[in-house]
């Protein structure tokens, strides 16, 4: 055997302390680009809303440096910095540096906790090139220096004593590393919608967040709690009933929180939360709640015989959800999370103590508020008769119906690839492009469906009006996979879906028109990271027998300058993409090794819900308002 093969005990690799966050770090915060670098703020802030959680927070400050670093303040009880004694360190030090160390196992320090793993703040450590602690408390001021999650000799000091009106707290202050983080430039944008998120879920709780590279600040602060995260959700709709219908309880120590209100929307937004964690992908209280709902309004329109029109069935749960705002909280002392990212909750007695609560209070409240309970009821009918007319429509949409259809293979170009994960689908605006794009391609993995004109904006249509476009069906038939609740994420032909519009004002509207179906209707293929942007150049510059593209007009300005001497032979401005020969449409957006796609993430589905509803909602003044704040930021538009 040679020794290049050999595996024995000194094969075997220990690593010590954080070095295995450093190693591995998508391991614990989900990734190292823009999502895992601003998780790693949420993960101390968690923590000042665990100490809000015990009742010893009411203030968290977040500030963002001009040199890259992120402050944490709060007015809790500030961490521990007495000797621990299997340490023999100081406590706040073996917070920093040691996984799975914490004061939130036992169940005394902290009773409702989301941070439960006693990793966060270590990690945080980790991936920092330099983290500072300041801590109030014990009457002094105490100050910790680390460097990449390791401790510096003597930093551990105590500064001065406290002044006798100073109140206790903690702030931390740390620098991403950017040998690790694919960028470390934070977005205020981004904090701002998950901080306003923590306000909302911890009424009475300031959170404030000021960025000093653009004097940009935000300050939340909501008596409210998750009734006017609803009223905020539905700030752009309008409401069927003039109150949130808000309800609590607590059972076995398990409390539980839900706000809701119905609009006249078509599309419903649910969120839910576990310990202020918002899980994306749902669990076991969403289930109760949704179990529930559908169960108490069918007890109650059958009652009052509301249900005649349809034939004997009762209300779907997708009838009931249509246009419903709903917050579900749930604070658990153990909750078992799905990853330390924590995207769903599995804890199964959860399920049947939300079911419970939700049977009794909203129950109560129906019978209490007829009128509301009606108005509910009667838009939930009107669901279930366009889920009705809508049935036929459906199934033609499935896949084996449109691939034995006659109009379906005039329009796709399929690939010869029969492997999903090999095989991508470009969704093109324009017969012209479309044309150029199938001869362009290549054959073995892309496939090419244009599209004629916009399509239907689904936001303000029920799917059996949406199923007699044949845009979107031709779409839908071609992804495979069906829609709605029929949609199997299993079934997709293609594991790249990439839209292919113009760089200008139309091409923009028709990718939102397009995100705005894949999002409402086939949400999985976007949370699976299947959905895809391309960008394609908007100039060609030539010099000397060189060819060079440029996405954008600093981008033209820079290849003229760095590569032509000022002098270019000819700058070419593409108004389409169906200027470009097949030949052009390979080289600069369809070719894998040249390029540039946009993958389309959903950071926070209340936001994204929000998004949508003002873009291509009926409310005309928060659409305009969102432009005129949002103007700068726009990509890809011909101004």
């Amino acid at each position: 055997m040679s020794q290049e093969n050999e595996y024995g005990a000194g094969q075997i690799q220990v690593l010590e302390g954080l070095e295995a966050v450093r190693k591995r770090p998508a391991m614990y915060i989900g990734s190292t680009d823009s999502r895992g670098l601003h998780h790693l703020v949420y993960e101390v802030v968690d923590n000042s809303i665990d100490e809000a959680l015990a009742g010893y927070c009411d203030a968290i400050e977040v500030t963002l440096h001009e040199d890259g670093s992120v402050s944490v303040a709060d007015n809790g009880r500030g961490i521990p910095v007495d000797t621990h004694e299997q340490y023999n360190r100081p406590a706040v030090e073996v917070i920093m540096t040691v996984l799975h160390a914490g004061g939130k196992f036992d169940n005394k320090s902290y009773q409702v906790s989301g941070g439960l793993h006693g990793v966060g703040v270590s990690v945080v450590n980790a991936l920092s090139t330099e983290l500072e602690v300041e801590i109030m408390r014990d009457g002094a001021v105490w100050h910790h220096r680390f460097e990449k999650g390791e401790p510096v000799q003597g930093a551990f000091e105590k500064v001065r004593d406290m002044e006798p009106d100073e109140e206790t707290g903690t702030t931390i202050t740390f620098w991403p590393d950017g040998e690790i983080f694919e960028t470390t430039d934070f977005t205020f944008k981004t904090l701002e919608t998950r901080l306003r998120e923590l306000a909302f879920l911890n009424s009475g709780v300031e959170i404030s967040l000021t960025d000093e590279r653009s004097e940009e600040s935000s300050t939340f602060m909501f008596e409210g709690g998750i009734r006017e995260f609803v009223e905020y959700l539905n700030e752009t709709k309008t409401a069927l009933h003039e109150d949130v219908i808000y309800y609590e309880d607590e059972t076995e120590g398990i409390a539980v929180e839900v706000a809701l209100q119905a609009t006249d929307e078509l599309q419903g937004s649910i969120h839910a939360f576990a310990n202020n964690i918002n899980t994306r992908e749902g669990g076991t209280h969403l289930t109760g709640f949704k179990t529930a709902l559908t169960r108490v309004v069918n007890d109650y329109a059958n009652s009052e015989g509301m249900l005649s029109d349809l034939d004997g069935d009762n209300l779907r749960g997708e009838d009931v959800r249509e246009g419903l705002t709903a917050v579900i909280s749930v604070k658990h002392p153990d909750p078992q999370f799905e990853g330390q990212t924590k995207t769903k909750l599995g804890n199964s007695e959860v399920r049947g103590i939300v079911e419970s609560t939700t049977h009794e209070k909203l129950g109560t409240y129906f019978e209490e508020n007829p009128d509301m309970a009606k108005a509910i009821i009667s838009k939930a009918v009107e669901a279930a008769r366009a889920r009705k007319a809508a049935k036929k429509a459906e199934e033609l949409t499935r896949r084996k119906s449109a691939l034995e259809s006659t109009a379906l293979p005039g329009k796709l170009a399929d690939c010869q690839s029969r492997d999903p994960s090999k095989s991508e689908l470009f969704v093109v605006e324009g017969d012209s492009a479309g044309g150029s794009a199938k001869q362009g391609r290549d054959r073995e993995f892309q496939a090419i469906l244009p599209i004629k004109g916009k399509i239907l904006n689904v936001e303000k249509h029920r799917l059996d009006r949406i199923l007699e476009n044949n845009e979107v069906r031709a779409l839908i038939t071609a992804i495979g996979a069906g829609i709605g609740d029929e949609f199997d994420i299993d079934d997709v032909r293609y594991q790249r879906i990439i839209l292919m519009t113009d760089a200008d004002v139309d091409g923009a509207h028709i990718r939102t028109l397009l995100l705005t179906l894949l999002y409402r209707h086939m949400r999985p293929l976007i949370e699976a990271g299947y959905v895809y942007a391309a960008q394609p150049p908007l100039y060609r510059v030539r010099y000397r027998g060189n060819t060079y593209d440029a996405m954008t007009e600093e981008d033209r300005d820079r290849l003229i300058e760095e590569k032509c001497n000022g002098n270019p032979t000819q700058v070419q401005r593409f108004k389409g993409l169906g200027e470009m020969n097949p030949d052009q449409l390979w080289e600069t957006t369809m070719n894998p090794e040249n390029r540039v796609l946009k993958r389309i993430t959903v950071e926070d589905a209340a936001a994204a819900d929000r998004m949508f509803s003002i873009l291509m909602g009926d409310a005309v003044e928060p659409r305009k308002q969102f432009i005129k704040d949002h103007a700068t930021d726009a990509e890809w538009v011909d101004i």
